[in-house]
């Protein structure tokens, strides 16, 4: 495939993402709208990372809110750890199931096994492992592609394992639908990024991108050649709404989580992508107007704050404010932010 379409300027590009990502207008509380805010998943790997991506989105998120029954958590992409809404996990499961034999066959004999041993019984991850068999108990991670492992983890211990039925769609179809969720949350995109992303390598999905061609709509940007989904066109030539005064997006949130080419067109200076994307845990990401401009930590009840530019009274105000709403259990008195500038 090769894109000679439609030509897209970087602010054009930036709102398309954060319309598609809801991140200009809070969603209203309900199911409906934390599937919305889970369309690509929501990376969960740092504790309650989903849970704070979850309150980027919908108005009235609290600090349950990630456990909601409309929702699950797995091992996902890569997998990481990840929650979804509920009736999309044959899409986050089934979507990454190996293409090759060998991959397939692991991922379905772990989850024979593991069914067999605890079926619906709430295990411990290593427990579950030892009584599996397996020296490793994070290899229960590839059992998880089939759509049988659901997780609860709560960042403070290590993640509780148990089964459920397999679900009956298709892995093809659920790879299809993986890669138009990850073109609607992160396109305009390549194949390469969505195989990066999913962690079902190269030709997987190139072969996905294949397969979905003729709804596909072609865009040229300064990072290259890259893809929406025809039914986000018109969404995509729309004039931007006005963003969002401030949002705090937690390591991992699907706006930056990026890769080569992307991250420096989401991020033009080299310096400020190094402080971004670090070797090691990734900070928080500090969105003013709808353009990255700093970074974020919080250590109890300080957010300690790098912006990367002079941030007007006004701006500051928005940022505390979005500080201060942060649905944080246990912290029993009001956020302070600490200014790193």
């Amino acid at each position: 495939m090769t894109g000679t379409g439609l030509p897209a300027a970087r602010p054009q590009i930036l709102a398309f993402r954060r319309h598609t990502g809801g991140l200009d207008q809070r969603l209203p509380p309900g199911p409906d709208s934390l599937r919305r805010a889970a369309w690509a998943g929501l990376q969960d790997s740092m504790p309650r990372a989903a849970l704070l991506s979850i309150h980027a989105r919908v108005a009235g998120t609290r600090p349950s809110t990630w456990e909601d029954p409309s929702l699950v958590q797995l091992w996902g992409p890569r997998f990481s750890v990840f929650v979804v809404a509920a009736r999309d996990l044959a899409v986050f499961s089934l979507g990454t199931l190996p293409d090759h034999a060998k991959g397939r066959l692991r991922a379905q004999d772990l989850a024979t096994r593991l069914t067999a041993a605890i079926g619906g019984e709430r295990v411990p991850h290593e427990e579950a492992g030892a009584v599996v068999g397996v020296r490793n108990a994070n290899m229960l991670r590839y059992a998880a592609a089939t759509g049988t492992v659901l997780i609860r983890w709560d960042g403070a211990r290590q993640a509780t394992v148990w089964t459920v039925p397999p679900p009956p769609d298709d892995p093809r179809e659920a790879r299809l639908e993986l890669a138009r969720r990850y073109l609607h949350v992160y396109g305009p995109a390549t194949p390469e990024a969505f195989a990066t992303w999913a962690g079902i390598g190269a030709q997987p999905g190139a072969a996905a991108f294949e397969a979905l061609r003729e709804s596909l709509t072609p865009v040229r940007t300064t990072a290259g050649d890259a893809w929406i989904l025809a039914e986000d066109e018109a969404a995509f030539r729309a004039d931007a709404g006005p963003a969002a005064p401030a949002r705090l997006l937690p390591s991992g949130d699907a706006f930056f989580l990026r890769h080569d080419a992307d991250r420096e067109f989401l991020v033009p200076d080299a310096g400020r992508r190094a402080a971004l994307w670090t070797s090691r845990v990734w900070p928080g990401c500090l969105l003013v107007g709808g353009e990255i401009t700093g970074t974020w930590r919080r250590a109890g009840a300080v957010l300690s704050v790098t912006p990367w530019r002079r941030l007007s009274p006004a701006e500051r105000d928005a940022v505390a404010a979005e500080a201060e709403s942060l649905p944080l259990q246990g912290v029993d008195r009001r956020i302070a932010v600490n200014w790193d500038d």
